[in-house]
């Protein structure tokens, strides 16, 4: 008879464990396939499926990838720059086209910085977010306001213009008309909030191509944005010194005090035409505002122009939509600006365009 020591049998019996956990998959944790992860990455995300026939290839996951990663510091170059739509200087703009075969929505970016200065110069992160939800972006540059030739509202009808010029591009461009959105901050904010609201200027008769388009978009973003450039009116909804912002004066060609409260009828015409909530009927788009200046009434001791993103042009704007039935979003972050998500904003955009009808 053989004999087997201890030892020797505990080295067989691993070796035959072994074999059989190997032999046979029920008696070992199998690593999932190169076609199950495939699967699992499809269902994760779906627009990787670039010819949407339901599976997903290497190459597909690879481009992706490529689309969704870029270096950190790298630039977002448009695919067309400083793009000429109107007859002024400032009317140009850049287009950051995304790629796909059907037609894209499109968010226009409109600077800020008091109709006196400021860049459609664009966040690279921001641009890529914007392509990774398959959207393409405009950035325009405006007139600047000067006091005497070019007073408000100038600056929001090239807005508007920008708007006609981009629809009329878009077989070239590859944009879809019905889903437009702007948005910007400060003066931007309220160039975007003119447009949306304002009754269509399309001239179905011009012998220009791009007036005849429509400059009726379909949402709104807004950061601090101003409901109304009413000196009065600004006096009254927030108070302090807010309504002698420097801007406020050179929008109207005004230098006092006196003029700026007691307008003529012909001023009283312009402070009504350039303020968007003057415009807001039932009929407009949706509207996402973020504010992030000091709550409250302003101190005793304000400066001329503190206040002039105080969230009470929110709430002014909130209680007439909500009026009109109008969907609106008003975020308020304090002190905690973190909480202002371009992410949220750019969800309720597409949220806007998945309502248009094709």
């Amino acid at each position: 008879m053989t004999r087997i020591s201890l030892k020797h049998a505990g080295v067989r019996l691993l070796v035959l464990c072994t074999v059989i956990a190997v032999s046979c998959p029920g008696w070992a944790d199998e690593k999932p396939s190169a076609d199950e992860r495939l699967q699992k990455l499809l269902k994760r995300f779906p627009d990787a499926d670039k010819n949407k026939d339901g599976k997903l290839t290497r190459e597909e996951v690879q481009e992706f990838r490529q689309k969704r990663q870029r270096p950190r510091g790298a630039s977002a170059e448009p695919t067309h720059a400083n793009v000429k739509y109107g007859k002024h200087e400032r009317n140009v703009l850049d287009f950051y086209q995304a790629e796909s075969d059907t037609p894209t929505p499109l968010v226009i970016y409109i600077h800020g910085g008091g109709f006196v200065g400021g860049s459609k110069k664009m966040n690279p992160r921001l641009v890529q977010n914007y392509h990774n939800a398959g959207m393409s972006v405009a950035a325009i540059h405006y007139r600047f306001i000067d006091g005497e030739d070019i007073l408000l509202p100038e600056p929001q009808r090239d807005g508007a213009r920008a708007v006609q010029f981009l629809r009329s591009k878009a077989k070239e461009w590859n944009i879809d008309k019905k889903r437009v959105a702007c948005y910007g901050g400060s003066a931007g904010a309220g160039i975007s909030m003119w447009i949306g609201f304002h009754d269509d200027l399309a001239d179905p008769d011009s012998q220009d191509p791009v007036e005849r388009e429509s400059t009726r978009i379909q949402a709104i973003g807004t950061i601090g944005g101003q409901s109304t450039y009413d000196p009065i009116k600004i006096k009254a909804l927030v108070g302090g010194r807010a309504w002698e912002h420097p801007s406020i004066f050179k929008a109207y060609g005004v230098t006092t005090a006196e003029e700026a409260l007691n307008p003529t009828a012909e001023q009283q015409k312009r402070y009504d035409e350039s303020s968007a909530i003057t415009h807001l009927t039932k009929d407009d788009p949706a509207l996402y505002m973020i504010y992030s200046e000091a709550d409250g009434p302003l101190p005793a001791n304000a400066r001329p122009g503190q206040g002039i993103h105080h969230p009470n042009f929110g709430r002014d704007l909130v209680k007439k939509m909500n009026e009109l039935g109008i969907e609106n979003v008003f975020v308020y972050t304090g002190d905690n600006k973190s909480g202002a998500s371009p992410q949220a904003m750019l969800e309720f955009f597409q949220k806007q365009f998945a309502k248009v009808k094709d």
